[in-house]
Parts: structure tokens; C-alpha cells; sequence
């Protein structure tokens, strides 16, 4: 019964591909295995440069940039063994990896100029000004992930995921644990 809940686990989320070289009717070889991502946000950030403190450049130039990020988070499914099972009878025990930042991405279309004022002396803000700053609101982002709760967000939904699954499976009593903290049945 352990051995299906791992490969019912492992086919749930993972990608299969068939080796060309070795190729048997009926037998699926598992490749790689991919991160479950439960929880993604939507964050945006403001962005707000200014660069008139410089003595030897005549005006001011300012900039205010937003930039949607797109935040997903999850567990590593390939970290799950044989040894992330404990059954006894209808009980059952799941020790999952904690839940991580699996992507972060600041499409190009989600970044935008919402205010530009540039004095007659100075340039314009270039691409490369725009990156720099693009990549520092990035940089901010991931510093905040603790305090967004996107992790926490991750692991309950999670637990909620595989605890529905398990109950479909038949058993009653599931315990979630995630790098030695516990989580009953959210379920329940």
C-alpha cells in the first residue's frame, strides 16, 4: 500500500517522457520530477528613482515605475521517498519538504512608466536605468517573501491538497509534517 500512495504521488506531478534508445511497448520511464506549486501571487511594486543629488549634474531627473511580479510556491516532489510514508493501517504519516519559492518572474509587459520628468540639462532614463531598477524591485520582492506569507500560504495548501487526495485513497487519520513541524488534518 505504500509503494502506490509514492507512485500514485510521483505520477501525480511528474513528467514522463519515453527514452527513444531503450523504447518497450507499455513501460513509461519517469525523467524528471517537477515541483508542486500550490500558491502563486500577484505583487506590485513601486518603483521610485530620483538622481538630482549629484553636485555636478545640472537639474533633476525623476522616474516612477510599477512592476507586476508573479510569485508561485510550493514543495519539491522529487525530495518524496519511500521514506516519507508511515502507515499503520487507516493512519497515515507524510513527512513533506518545507515549501519554497519555486518562480518569480517580472513579465516585460507588467512593467511600466507611470510618471518621467527629465530637466532640460539631462538625459533621459535609458533601458539600462530601466533594467537596473526593474532588478532591484525584484531584489526587494524576494527580501519580502517572509512577510507576504506566501510560503505559509504554500504549506497549508499543500496539506489541503494532500490530504484530499490521501482521503480519497481511503485513509482516515493523515498527518502532514514538514521539516519537523506538524500539521493535522486541515480537512478535519
Amino acid at each position: 500500500m505504500q509503494q502506490t500512495i509514492l507512485i500514485l504521488l510521483l505520477f501525480l506531478v511528474s513528467c514522463a517522457k519515453k527514452d527513444n534508445t531503450d523504447e518497450k511497448p507499455g513501460v513509461l520511464t519517469l525523467r524528471e520530477m517537477s515541483d508542486l506549486a500550490t500558491v502563486e501571487y500577484t505583487v506590485t511594486k513601486v518603483i521610485k528613482a530620483s538622481d538630482n543629488k549629484t553636485w555636478f549634474k545640472v537639474g533633476d531627473r525623476k522616474i516612477l515605475m510599477s512592476c507586476e511580479a508573479h510569485i508561485k510556491a510550493g514543495i519539491d516532489m522529487g525530495a518524496i521517498n519511500e521514506n516519507s510514508f508511515k502507515i499503520a493501517g487507516k493512519n497515515i504519516e507524510v513527512s513533506l519538504p518545507p515549501p519554497k519559492v519555486i518562480s518569480i518572474s517580472l513579465p516585460a509587459e507588467g512593467i511600466k512608466t507611470e510618471y518621467e520628468t527629465v530637466s532640460v540639462f539631462r538625459d533621459k532614463f535609458k533601458s539600462q536605468d530601466r533594467d537596473a531598477l526593474a532588478a532591484q524591485a525584484e531584489q526587494q520582492i524576494l527580501n519580502s517573501i517572509d512577510s507576504l506569507g506566501i510560503l505559509n500560504q504554500a504549506k497549508v495548501n499543500t496539506s489541503m491538497f494532500v490530504t484530499s487526495f490521501l482521503k480519497r485513497l481511503g485513509y482516515d487519520n493523515i498527518r502532514i509534517t514538514y521539516d519537523g513541524s506538524t500539521r493535522q488534518n486541515p480537512m478535519q
